[in-house]
């Protein structure tokens, strides 16, 4: 049996990586890649750098978006801070990317 030439016909075809990430992403109930990138490497500037210091994201889905901060004050902080950071989300990522901030006390930022 010889080389034989794939078929691509129908969903066979090549298509762009970005589109298939975000298939799966909407599959798993987060936003585009393009969104999720964004939160990661803007965060500091979604919050500022004094916020950002003390909380990172960990997660997005369903528009909630998943905060760890290093201390209970800053989660107090960032819950009291929670609609302008939505508000900010809006501006840098695109409307209704992240509609809710779930904050959880975790551990200090290299852990």
């Amino acid at each position: 049996m010889g080389w034989q030439p794939l078929d691509r016909t129908g969903d066979e075809d090549p298509r762009p990586l970005r589109e298939s990430l975000d298939r799966i992403a909407r599959d798993l109930g987060t936003p585009d890649a393009g969104v999720l990138h964004g939160v990661f490497t803007r965060w500091a500037e979604v919050v500022g750098t004094a916020v950002a210091d003390h909380a990172r994201p960990v997660s997005l889905r369903d528009g909630t978006l998943r905060v760890v901060v290093d201390a209970p004050g800053w989660a107090t902080q960032l819950r009291y801070l929670a609609p302008q950071v939505v508000a900010r989300c809006d501006e840098v990522l695109g409307a209704g990317a992240v509609r809710s901030i779930d904050v959880r006390v975790g551990g200090s930022r290299g852990a």
